[in-house]
């Protein structure tokens, strides 16, 4: 049930969370609505936005994106939006209980993965996502860089 990815749609993705996969272990991920308001959606659509400090936040059965930067629209006039501003996440309120009780009862955190646009709407995938410790990251690294050299020597014995 976690995983409600629906492929029917063709998606625009606008940024993603490299950073997230380094920091984390995912465990599950899950598709949520993004609330904007004005010229956030322009902005978006543009590519300005950027993910990198931010993190998701469950507070009065609702779920906040906090830390998610989307600069101001060029050609907005004053009415532009504020870039770091708190936005809210739309979740079926089952999905948000079962979210809560997962962050709750094991340490777990939330992420945002991605932002991209599905059928005209902006949506965040948001991972439950455990931290990973310093020895973690260096053995990822360490497997990455093993399997590019074993790449590499099979394409030179290609050749």
């Amino acid at each position: 049930m976690p995983e409600r990815m629906d492929t029917s749609s063709p998606i625009k993705l606008v940024t993603q969370n490299r950073k997230a996969r380094h920091d984390y272990h995912l465990l599950e991920k899950w598709e949520a609505g993004l609330v904007l308001r004005g010229t956030e959606v322009k902005s978006l659509r543009a590519g300005m936005a950027n993910l990198k400090d931010s993190y998701a936040r469950i507070s009065g059965g609702e779920i906040f994106l906090y830390g998610f930067h989307i600069s101001p629209y060029d050609k907005g006039s004053r009415y532009n939006h504020d870039p770091l501003r708190t936005r809210k996440l739309l979740l079926h309120k089952k999905e948000i209980r079962k979210l809560q009780g997962r962050v709750e009862e094991r340490g777990l955190t939330l992420v945002p993965v991605r932002v991209y646009f599905k059928g005209g709407k902006a949506k965040v995938e948001i991972a439950l996502a455990r931290g990973k410790k310093q020895y973690d990251k260096r053995a990822d690294i360490a497997k990455r860089d093993a399997h590019r050299d074993m790449e590499r020597d099979f394409q030179e014995k290609q050749r």
